[in-house]
């Protein structure tokens, strides 16, 4: 999976949060209308709804939990590749008894050294550019029921 994948994921992830958020709300008025016009059951079922919204509330905010736990593995994990090829030039490999490639030295050769910028390698190393991690880097996901809560019932 690359990043454009969990970007286009979590941007639906988003989306559908969103259209519950607006589905909740627009059955919230409905019932203020109904509670107004005098029914007598719809201030039962707003606060029936009110349970809902908030249950929604926990399920986004486990959601995010997840996603944040997740985020901070696959970084623990790009990191940990990234200095394991780092460090790995400084280590000689390891031979088995008996299979030490010939001691002939090479010939003397001039080395030119590059410097570059360090990159992310391995298998999550494109995932830490992605608008996924960037987001969860800044601590942004999906706040929408709390937001919705407080927007529907005032």
């Amino acid at each position: 999976m690359d990043t454009q994948t969990i970007d286009q994921e979590y941007d639906k992830l988003n989306g559908e949060f969103e259209d519950v958020a607006k589905t909740v709300q627009a059955l919230a008025a409905k019932l203020q209308a109904a509670e107004q016009a005098g029914d007598e059951n719809a201030a039962g079922w707003l606060g029936d709804l009110k349970q809902i919204a908030q249950d929604i509330s926990d399920e986004q905010t486990q959601a995010k939990v997840l996603l944040l736990a997740l985020h901070s593995f696959i970084a623990g994990i790009a990191q940990g590749q990234e200095a394991a090829s780092e460090s790995s030039a400084d280590h000689p490999p390891l031979f088995a008894p008996g299979h030490e490639p010939a001691a002939t030295p090479p010939p003397p050769q001039t080395v030119y050294v590059q410097q570059q910028q360090p990159m992310m390698g391995g298998m999550f190393g494109g995932y830490m550019g992605g608008g996924f991690a960037r987001s969860m880097e800044m601590g942004a996901a999906m706040g929408l029921g709390s937001s919705l809560i407080s927007s529907i019932f005032r």
